[in-house]
C-alpha cells in the first residue's frame, strides 16, 4: 500500500484535450516525513508512519517533541501510519507526491465528512414526505411516519431510518482519476470531489 497526507484545498474545473470541461478538486499533497518505521521484529508488524504539515513548538508536548526530534524533523499537526508500505524507506525521508503518483492513475481519498449536525429523515435519508400539502395537512409534510409494527413485535427494528446526527464520519471516495500532478507546489489534482471541508485532512491511496 502506498499512500500520502495532504489536505484540501478546494474545487475548481479544467479542460482535458478534447475541450471537455471536468469538476476536480486540488489537494495539497505532502510533503510528508517519515516519523517512525514499524517492523515485524519489533512491533508485530510492517508500517511506515509518516507526518504532515507543521505546528509549534510550543504546542507540542514534550514527549511528542522527543518523538518528532528522533526522527529529525520538525513537529507535526498530522500523524497516519500506513500498514505494508511498498516503497523503502527511512527515518526523516522525505515524501513528495511525485514521488507516488502519475497523471492517469486511480487513488482512493479518505476524509472526514462535513458535519450536518441533527437531520431529518428527508434530508438524511432522502425520504419524499407526505407529498400532499393540502387537506388540512399541518406539520406531517416533512416527518418519518410509521416506524413499526403493533404489539407483535412491540418493538421498533434496528437500523430503522430515523431523524439523527448526520455527517462528520469517515468517508472513503474510490477510483478517482489523477488528473495533473504539480510537484513545485506539491498538489495532486483528482477528478470529482472528495470529503471534507476546506482545509480538511485527506489520506490518499494508491
Amino acid at each position: 500500500m502506498l499512500g500520502i497526507i495532504g489536505k484540501k484545498v478546494g474545487m475548481t474545473s479544467i479542460f482535458d484535450e478534447n475541450g471537455k470541461n471536468i469538476p476536480v478538486t486540488v489537494i495539497l499533497a505532502g510533503p510528508n516525513y517519515v516519523t517512525q518505521v514499524r517492523t515485524e521484529e519489533v512491533d508485530g508488524y510492517d508500517a511506515v508512519q509518516l507526518g504532515f504539515d507543521d505546528k509549534k513548538e510550543k504546542n507540542t508536548t514534550k514527549a511528542l517533541k522527543g518523538h518528532f526530534d528522533k526522527a529529525g524533523v520538525s513537529p507535526k499537526r498530522k500523524v497516519v501510519e500506513f500498514r505494508d508500505y511498498e516503497k523503502e524507506v527511512k527515518l526523516g525521508d522525505e515524501i513528495t507526491v511525485d514521488q507516488l503518483f502519475n497523471e492517469g492513475e486511480f487513488v482512493d481519498v479518505s476524509g472526514i465528512s462535513k458535519g450536518k449536525g441533527f437531520q431529518g429523515v428527508v434530508k438524511r435519508h432522502g425520504f419524499g414526505g407526505v407529498g400532499q400539502a393540502t387537506h388540512g395537512q399541518h406539520n406531517r409534510l416533512r416527518a418519518p411516519g410509521s416506524i413499526g409494527a403493533s404489539s407483535d413485535p412491540s418493538r421498533v427494528f434496528k437500523g430503522m431510518r430515523m431523524a439523527g446526527h448526520m455527517g462528520n464520519e469517515k468517508v472513503t471516495v474510490q477510483n478517482l482519476k489523477v488528473m495533473k500532478v504539480i510537484p513545485e507546489k506539491n498538489l495532486l489534482i483528482v477528478k470529482g470531489s472528495v470529503p471534507g471541508h476546506k482545509n480538511a485532512y485527506l489520506i490518499i491511496k494508491k
